[in-house]
């Protein structure tokens, strides 16, 4: 059976920028061990997997894979996949795709722009916020003292499908010094935590960005995502749970991957409705290459 590959970068701002992402488009999903190969053999954050058709309701099913295991739900496969979707399954006039996950289904909307540089914008599953982190094992496992972790709002576990530990830090000097060390992090993963960590903190390297990011995760030994869509909309939740005014809007430009040579930009917006949490997650896909699995 022939399976498309496709290669985008999500979250860039030119080519060779954001996070790598490749998409397998086929009228049917090759064996998950299969596809488990395929993904460690591209080694990118994530590869998705994509069926040429949509489902009944209109969804169109996709699997999320990182070099080591499947996972439920992640911000930029979301966005690029649906860019391919758009591009290349669906009319082109298509604003709106629905994408079938194991959260159940996504919404990606488009913004109309010019070429490759349209917006677009995922709608985040319901998020959980969950418990907290203690600050100086965290800092123990990052590589920086419990005073780098602003104490303001406590690092917590955030999570849809997949989860991760939200740790505030002062500055951006704390953030440069931030690698997870994963044998000093036994000790909460024992306790639960998962091995998946987004710091953040308000010094930024452009003026016109609101936060500097870092996402440390375990694929196959310690990685870090040069782009984390979750993450951000993580965030979102995380600013909403910890503001004292439930009515607040969260609207911010998201600046992470320098330290690994891919700068990215992220979109988020966060708001109330109804007492319950509304998350939107954006970005610009780019291009970079396409083909066929042999």
């Amino acid at each position: 059976m022939t399976h498309r590959l496709y290669m985008v970068d999500v979250f860039a701002e030119r080519r060779y920028a954001g996070n790598p992402l490749a998409v397998i488009v086929g009228e049917a999903y090759p064996p998950a061990e299969e596809m488990q190969r395929i993904a460690a053999e591209m080694n990118f954050s994530e590869t998705t997997f994509v069926l040429a058709e949509p489902d009944e309701q209109g969804s169109f099913p996709m699997r999320i894979f990182t070099p080591s295991r499947e996972i439920e739900f992640t911000g930029h496969p979301l966005l690029g996949t649906a860019w391919i979707v758009r591009r290349h399954l669906a009319p082109m006039d298509t604003l709106v795709i629905r994408l079938g996950t194991p959260v159940g289904d996504v919404t990606v909307t488009f913004e109309p722009g010019a070429g490759a540089m349209e917006l677009a914008w995922f709608t985040a599953p319901p998020i959980t916020v969950g418990r907290t982190a203690e600050p100086d094992a965290l800092a123990t496992a990052l590589g920086i003292t419990t005073d780098d972790i602003d104490p303001a709002s406590p690092p917590r576990v955030v999570g849809a499908g997949t989860s991760a530990v939200i740790v505030p830090l002062r500055s951006a000097a704390a953030l440069r010094r931030s690698r997870l060390d994963l044998q000093k992090y036994s000790a909460l993963a024992e306790q639960g935590f998962p091995p998946l960590t987004y710091l953040y903190t308000a010094e930024t390297h452009s003026l016109d960005n609101d936060v500097c990011v870092r996402f440390f995760f375990d694929a196959h030994g310690l990685r870090e995502d040069p782009a984390t869509g979750n993450g951000a909309a993580f965030l979102g939740a995380y600013l909403l749970e910890n503001d004292p005014d439930a009515a607040r809007e969260v609207s911010l430009r998201i600046e992470q991957g320098h330290e690994v040579r891919r700068p990215s930009l992220i979109f988020l917006r966060a708001q109330r409705r109804e007492g319950h949490p509304e998350i939107r997650v954006g970005g610009h896909v780019i291009p970079t290459a396409s083909g066929y699995l042999l």
